[in-house]
């Protein structure tokens, strides 16, 4: 629990109310979130993935949106809720009217995956904590029948994801499945800081494992002999179907052909300034010479993921220690997160946010695909920046902390991708504002992955609305395949990577381009304010972070008005 002294809290309001009330419904509806919370009661349950299910979802959303009907705000928090649940709900029904919930399936972020990613973030340290594991892993079968279901009614309605995402998901949710993947490992290596289980939990564990290993089994033999049948080659969603998810990452309308040609230019300027960093390298250096005078510095190389987490775990520490009380305002409970290697080997690094009372921390995690065991600093240093002090965790906790200022929805549930990944990237940018970038090698990896989300923007517009490319990078009309080589250029990420990168925009259409669209609406928002007398970078911080999550839009008109 927190030991930090919190302010004095607001008076509850009936906005905070109906707010409240939604967040309840969430959690009843969906028991994996209470566990992502560590709020106790839901330890064994899934959410229906069914048809069924989803219409509840969007239910609640609507008895919501109708409790807010007449309500005034009461101050100005109400008046950011209230914004910000109009917003995101109204959207919401908008997606479900689409009926593309249903069709819900990519390399990274679908029920497909996050059935067994919940087990990531349940504790095992004591037998309760097991017994919760066997019932959750018993409990599989059902999520997956489901969310069987729920494809099946999309794929009838001629819904169906391209057919490169159901492929890549049947070779993971294969590897979940295998009598050497994600379950049968769980069942073998539990124990708990006692020791080993009990034999009847221990046989639980493994018909639960089992269980669940013979659903995933099913889910790849549906999605091989059902769904890839029906599956559009083509990878290019479409005009209205992007600009919908577009509006729901960013939770702002933009002009996606004007926001394309910003992509294109913008990818030049970095290029531009990675080239003069080069040249402070060493005299006369390309950019892949000077990258390849750091990647050679033995000062610069980290072998094992041993090795790569102890490093992470220091550098996380060391800003945190540096900029708590400087330039944030770091309550003590929010100086601890963890830095770990994830159970998975699928690519991809993510942050997992704290319980509600700090007891679960938040984490950062790295999935490092197989058979990669050398990393460099220069290239990762602005990774721990984005995914932990001052972006995700900084972000995340002061929203779960503010108790006392935001109600459960503002603190736990509204999370718009442009605003926290556009919060992370304006991070990554600002510690080399702070100085904490001077090094000429992580001043590049800094760029390097600027970069890499400018060109996002580009190929994630352009081969979904399939426009001209920029004639620097290609002829003709985009293609997943230009694209590929594209980001080949532009991505400073091992082969495993690029492909999971590559399969994973084309998946998930108009999260990608959130990042750095985001962080382009966040730096319009600072320069408004800065050009105002009295700016204090420090106070716009707390300010901006107290508001949590929501859609750009709605945090452009709490900053400005």
């Amino acid at each position: 629990m927190t030991t930090d002294t919190a302010p004095a809290a607001r008076p509850h309001t009936r906005i905070d109310d109906v707010a409240d009330n939604y967040t309840d419904t969430l959690t009843r509806l969906n028991p994996t979130f209470a566990t992502t919370l560590g709020l106790p009661g839901h330890e064994t349950e899934y959410q229906d993935f069914s048809p069924a299910g989803i219409a509840e979802f969007a239910e609640a959303a609507r008895d919501a949106l109708v409790a807010l009907e007449g309500l005034e705000p009461e101050d100005d928090v109400d008046a950011v809720t209230l914004d910000a649940m109009r917003e995101r709900l109204g959207l919401q029904l908008l997606i479900h009217a689409s009926g593309w919930e249903y069709a819900e399936l990519n390399n990274i972020a679908s029920p497909a995956q996050d059935i067994r990613a919940i087990f990531d973030l349940m504790p095992t340290e004591t037998e309760q904590d097991w017994e919760h594991i066997a019932g959750r892993a018993h409990n599989v079968p059902a999520a997956i029948s489901g969310y069987t279901e729920s494809l099946r009614v999309a794929k009838d309605a001629g819904k169906v994801a391209a057919a490169r995402q159901v492929r890549i998901v049947i070779e993971q949710v294969t590897k979940y499945a295998a009598a050497d993947g994600f379950f049968a490992k769980l069942a073998e290596g539990a124990s708990t800081s006692a020791g080993p289980l009990p034999a009847t939990l221990q046989d639980k564990l493994d018909a639960g494992a089992d269980a669940a290993r013979r659903a995933y089994a099913g889910l790849a033999q549906f999605l091989r002999t059902e769904l890839v049948p029906a599956a559009p080659e083509k990878d290019a969603v479409g005009r209205a179907r992007y600009a919908l998810a577009s509006r729901s990452f960013l939770g702002a309308e933009v002009d996606l052909e004007e926001t394309y040609a910003w992509g294109v230019e913008e990818l030049d300027r970095l290029i531009a300034e990675q080239e003069q960093v080069a040249a402070t390298i060493k005299a006369g250096a390309t950019i892949a010479e000077a990258k390849e005078i750091l990647n050679n510095d033995p000062a610069r190389q980290l072998k094992g993921t041993e090795a790569l987490q102890e490093w992470m775990q220091d550098l996380s520490d060391k800003a945190v220690a540096g900029l708590a009380g400087v330039h944030f305002d770091i309550p003590d409970v929010m100086k601890k997160l963890e830095c770990r290697i994830a159970p998975t080997d699928e690519g991809g690094i993510y942050y997992t946010g704290p319980s509600d009372d700090f007891s679960r921390p938040g984490r950062m995690w790295w999935s490092v695909p197989a058979g990669e065991d050398t990393f460099t600093t220069w290239a990762e240093t602005t990774t721990v920046y984005h995914e932990g002090v001052p972006g995700h965790h900084l972000q995340v906790a002061t929203a779960t902390y503010r108790r006392e200022l935001l109600n459960k929805w503002r603190r736990n549930v509204c999370w718009t991708s442009g605003h926290g990944e556009g919060w992370a990237l304006y991070a990554e940018k600002l510690m080399q504002e702070l100085g904490y970038l001077t090094d000429p090698g992580d001043h590049m990896g800094m760029l390097d992955m600027q970069r890499m989300r400018a060109a996002r923007v580009v190929f994630d517009i352009g081969v979904h609305l399939e426009l001209q490319m920029p004639e620097r990078w290609g002829t003709g009309t985009w293609t997943a395949d230009k694209g590929y080589d594209f980001l080949k250029e532009n991505l400073p990420v091992s082969e495993g990577q690029l492909n999971f990168e590559f399969t994973r925009y084309l998946g998930w259409p108009g999260q990608a381009p959130s990042y750095k669209v985001g962080q382009r609406l966040w730096e319009q928002i600072r320069a408004e304010l800065e050009s105002r007398p009295g700016f204090d970078l420090k106070e716009f911080h707390t300010k901006a972070l107290n508001i949590g999550s929501v859609g750009l839009d709605t945090l452009r008109r709490a900053l400005l008005s």
